[in-house]
């Protein structure tokens, strides 16, 4: 990779800015470096990119934020490990922004988990085990007690939906679905339902477990339209409030 000085200098700072972390994951791409290795020290980089030290340092502090780099204070600077935090905080914030202002982005986020599940649903049928179908009735079984006791059941649900989609056995899959169930829970936390919001153990806990075991007999039998059908109205209580949200907003 060929990187000259005067090419930074012409530039203005945040295209200086863009060009160098541009310019370092290029270099980690082509030196085949993989999540946990090392960098090259900062004074290597510096002298390689042509750049000084403080504008390396910013660069730097922007592939951190972008989970691409992570810094080991007594170390040094390594390829960060495969994680999809940036994006759920970036998510997360633009989500809760977009409940001042209509809730439409909310929306759309809490969309794209409902398509994700629901689309997948099928494949995770034909993969489940029985061991996996065991796992989820207990954390359905979890989330039964639960409700009966008036107490809210968040570790019980996020589980439930892991197990679900962890038979595809696809890691890519479960960092983004983790994403979007963070971002679900900020959102369904803002606007007041189910589960979380339901402290004093209200009919929405009652549903909520309700749906899930319906849910969890349509996986053991292998029904995967119905499903389907079901993680989609799994959803509709809290798409529903937002479109309140937003008519209110």
């Amino acid at each position: 990779m060929t990187t000259t000085p005067t090419r930074h200098v012409r530039l203005g700072a945040q295209q200086r800015l863009r060009a160098l972390t541009s310019d370092i994951m290029e270099l980690i791409l082509e030196r085949d470096l993989l999540p946990g290795d090392a960098l090259p020290t900062e004074q290597e980089l510096t002298a390689e990119l042509g750049v000084g030290r403080n504008t390396l340092r910013e660069s730097i502090k922007v592939l951190q934020a972008l989970g691409v780099v992570e810094i080991r204070h007594g170390f040094g600077m390594f390829v960060a490990n495969d994680n999809l935090s940036a994006l759920a905080d970036s998510l997360t914030f633009r989500g809760r922004m977009s409940l001042q202002h209509k809730g439409h982005e909310a929306s759309e986020l809490v969309e794209v988990r409902q398509a994700l599940e629901a689309g997948l649903i099928g494949s995770a049928i034909d993969a489940a085990t029985p061991e996996q179908l065991a796992a989820l009735d207990a954390a359905v079984t979890e989330m039964e007690r639960r409700a009966e006791a008036g107490e809210n059941f968040v570790a019980a649900d996020q589980e439930f939906h892991r197990l679900l989609f962890s038979c595809l056995d696809n890691e890519l899959l479960t960092n983004l679905l983790g994403v979007f169930w963070q971002v679900y829970r900020t959102i369904h936390d803002a606007v007041g339902t189910g589960a979380v919001a339901d402290s004093d153990g209200g009919e929405d806990l009652r549903d909520t477990a309700r749906i899930h075991r319906d849910i969890l007999d349509a996986v053991t039998a292998r029904d995967k339209p119905l499903a389907s059908e079901l993680m989609n109205r799994h959803f509709d209580g809290i798409r529903g409030r937002l479109a309140v949200f937003a008519g209110g907003a």
